[in-house]
Formats: structure tokens, C-alpha cells, sequence
């Protein structure tokens, strides 16, 4: 199918693009990556009467240390983050879920801020982002302001990001020396959405014991969903196989998973125990 018509923008400027927003409303969608908006618009799917075009923005698509952050323009591609020698150190878990994305091609026109807007609950940045605990940084009339990722994502694609706002800058937490992660998400066929898919960093003490985990699972509720209080309570504890078991049945527990005709309920939970006992088992390999 073709798109519907539509007149289309290409603003040099942030203050450009938030003008042609602000003049256009609803009848207008933000083009960056396409990976998503562009076959919507080939269904018909979305209408849009106005397509503005972010490609030309200049400094959207840096990667920088900030801090005790990685600031990443929302421009930045999929294949930038996977390849970041910065992001592969200081926040592993990114790289590692960033490679998993689709096929080369839409790593190579994707890009992290249309990611987290388009809000899947089965895609992977939502979901880091969603377990890092990371801040988005959104430009609007108003000025900028930064939401955490857990006031960020609302229901299914559906975010705070107001209609007159663009997305512009993500700060995801470093990683801490000696932190381990682990992403596996489990589809259909390689380079598909995630049926289930789950994010952690584990951190231990001299001892063995737990000193912090962040832990996130996606594509089971209409968002991606960390787990912080359920991590929290493992603080202190001895982290060893008979740990991640239990733990992995707990995070089966604490969710709500939809219930799809083709993917039942049960399915997901059952899904989400396996992979989450997975991934803690993959942190506590002493080889990582």
C-alpha cells in the first residue's frame, strides 16, 4: 500500500521543528528513524497531514559522558548504541539490548528517541531505558524539561510526551566497576518483537552478596515494567543458583501478562520465570 498524502518538512533547527508543531497540532507526526511510522503510514495505519522530518537536526545523534550518566541524543541510530565503544563500557546492558534489534538494516535507521516514543512494550529500549531507571529529556514551547522512565512510559504506545513536545536527550545510569548484566528476550523468529524479554545489572559485594539489581521485564504488561521494589528487597542476600530460582519465580508472580488468543497468559508467565531465572544465572557466571 501507499501512504496517504501528506506535505512534508525538513527543519534545520530544534526551534524550527517545534514551530511547524506548534503551527500543525495533531494533523503532524515526527519522522526519525521511520522504522515504525513509515509502514503505520503504508497501512494507513497513520494519516499524518504533516510529516516533520528531524534528520537534519544537528547534535541530536551525540553519545557523551554527563556525569554519572550516559547522555545520548534521541537521533542517535540503533546500530550507534550497539557500537558506542562508550556505551559498550559504561552501559553494557544498552549495547547488548541495541544488538538485538530487528536486522541491520532498521539497527541502521532506528534511532533511541523514536524508540522510546512509539512506547512498544515488546521493544528493547523502552525496556532498558524502563529498567536503568533513565531520565528523558523533552523540548517543547515551555522549555525543556526530564522525566524518569517510570513517569515516561503510561500504557500501550502511549507516553507523557505531550503533542507539541519532541523528544531530544536520554541519560541512562553507568554502569558500576565490577556490575554484571544480562538481556534475553525470547520471539518468534529471529530479528521479531519480543513475546517476552527481560533486562538486568546485578552488582555484588566482596562477600557474594547483593548490593543492587535492577531488574525489568517487557512484552508482558502494556509497558515495560522494572521490577524495583521486588529488586530492592534482594539486597543483602547470598546470590547463588537456589537465589535465582526463587527470585525467577517471583518475577513470575509479580506480573500481569496479557492474554492474547495466540499467546495465552500462561504462556508469558511461564516465559517470564525461564528467562528471568536465565539472566540472573548469566550474571552470576564468574566468567562475565
Amino acid at each position: 500500500m501507499k501512504p496517504a498524502p501528506f506535505s512534508y518538512h525538513r527543519p534545520r533547527t530544534l526551534a524550527q521543528a517545534l514551530a511547524l508543531l506548534a503551527e500543525h497540532g495533531a494533523h503532524a507526526k515526527l519522522l526519525a528513524g521511520g522504522q515504525s511510522l513509515g509502514p503505520m503510514m503504508n497501512m494507513r495505519l497513520a494519516q499524518p497531514a504533516q510529516l516533520i522530518d528531524l534528520n537534519a537536526l544537528e547534535g541530536l545523534d551525540t553519545i557523551r559522558e554527563a556525569g554519572d550518566a550516559i547522555e545520548i541524543g534521541a537521533l542517535a541510530r540503533h546500530h550507534a548504541l550497539a557500537g558506542s565503544p562508550l556505551v559498550r563500557a559504561r552501559c553494557p546492558l544498552l549495547a547488548e539490548a541495541a544488538r538485538s534489534i530487528g536486522h541491520y538494516a532498521i539497527r541502521s535507521r532506528g534511532t533511541l528517541g523514536g524508540s522510546l516514543a512509539h512506547a512498544d512494550p515488546a521493544a528493547q529500549l523502552p525496556l532498558v531505558a524502563a529498567t536503568l531507571g533513565a531520565e528523558i529529556a523533552m523540548a517543547g514551547p515551555r522549555g525543556e524539561r526530564r522525566l524518569a522512565a517510570a513517569g515516561f512510559f503510561m500504557s500501550l504506545m502511549t507516553t507523557a510526551l505531550e503533542r507539541d513536545e519532541i523528544l531530544v536527550s536520554v541519560r541512562m545510569p553507568k554502569a558500576a566497576p565490577g556490575e554484571r548484566h544480562a538481556y534475553l528476550q525470547f520471539s518468534r523468529r529471529r530479528g521479531d518483537f519480543a513475546i517476552v524479554a527481560v533486562a538486568a545489572t546485578l552488582l555484588l559485594d566482596r562477600a557474594g552478596l547483593v548490593e543492587r539489581l535492577r531488574l525489568g521485564v517487557g512484552g508482558v504488561e502494556d509497558k515495560p515494567v522494572a521490577l524495583a521494589e521486588l529488586a530492592a528487597r534482594t539486597r543483602g542476600q547470598a546470590a547463588d543458583a537456589a537465589w535465582a530460582a526463587a527470585l525467577a519465580a517471583a518475577v513470575r508472580d509479580a506480573g500481569r501478562p496479557i492474554d492474547d488468543p495466540r499467546v495465552p497468559a500462561v504462556y508469558r508467565r511461564e516465559l517470564v520465570e525461564v528467562l528471568a531465572r536465565r539472566a540472573l544465572l548469566r550474571m552470576l557466571d564468574s566468567r562475565q
